[in-house]
């Protein structure tokens, strides 16, 4: 997974982006814990980062994830100081200087967002199937057919644009990608555990881990603001 971009007389898979994107969509649906984008942007720049021996963390923005597990951080973390974290499978420090984010982490990160707003449109579906209220399956509710209906309509509207992201490399495409990838990722969360009801916060379920995951991903660098602002760039240069 941190070789996919590398060549292969590197030790690598030899691939490209939008390939890197396909694994990182899987990697969110399965809410794989771990510094992961960071480590795979230093492969091939930090020894080890290619084979997961060396756990690289990045401050992404204000944030470092996994600070205290990673054996290097990038570009550094001084005087970082420890939040609690939403999200128990994400520990946060939070750095005083933001640091730069750059647009293939956005964009892995957007890749991310769209592997869980995939699993909780699924889940979401797969529930209002299965349970029953009133001698009937809660998805013949009007109500909860428009959440899942909306909820299928952001994946695939951010799949088409974090897709075509990974393919032009424009950082005007990427930060399209991650608006509405974060989107997708958020309010599908927390729609499916509208449609789960009170079964949704128990920790025998996965719904509440991906609203938390999706909710600490949003907050990456890159992210929100960030994206609003390169899109608002890009206009403003069109309109002059």
């Amino acid at each position: 997974m941190f070789s996919l971009r590398l060549a292969e007389v590197d030790g690598g898979a030899g691939l490209g982006l939008p390939e890197a994107v396909l694994v990182f969509e899987e990697v969110g649906a399965a809410l794989v814990p771990g510094p992961l984008v960071a480590t795979h942007l230093a492969a091939g720049v930090v020894p080890g980062a290619a084979t997961g021996e060396t756990v690289v963390a990045a401050a992404d923005g204000s944030l470092v994830e996994w600070l205290d597990e990673a054996d290097v951080v990038l570009p550094g973390a001084e005087g970082a100081v420890a939040l609690r974290s939403v999200d128990p499978l994400t520990p946060l420090h939070r750095v005083p200087a933001p640091a730069r984010t750059e647009p293939v982490a956005v964009l892995l990160t957007a890749a991310e967002q769209l592997g869980t707003a995939a699993r909780v449109c699924g889940l979401a579906v797969q529930h209002a199937r299965t349970r029953e209220q009133f001698g009937q399956p809660i998805g013949a509710f009007q109500a909860v057919k428009h959440l899942c209906a909306q909820a299928l309509v952001r994946v695939e509207v951010a799949r088409a644009a974090v897709y075509a992201a990974a393919v032009t490399c424009d950082p005007v495409d990427i930060a399209a990608a991650r608006l509405l990838a974060d989107e997708a990722a958020v309010r599908g969360a927390r729609d499916c555990l509208q449609v789960h009801g009170g079964m949704g916060f128990t920790w025998e379920s996965e719904v509440h881990l991906h609203l938390k995951r999706a909710w600490v991903r949003a907050r990456r660098g890159g992210g929100g603001t960030e994206s609003e602002d390169v899109l608002a760039a890009d206009l403003v240069a069109g309109a002059a």
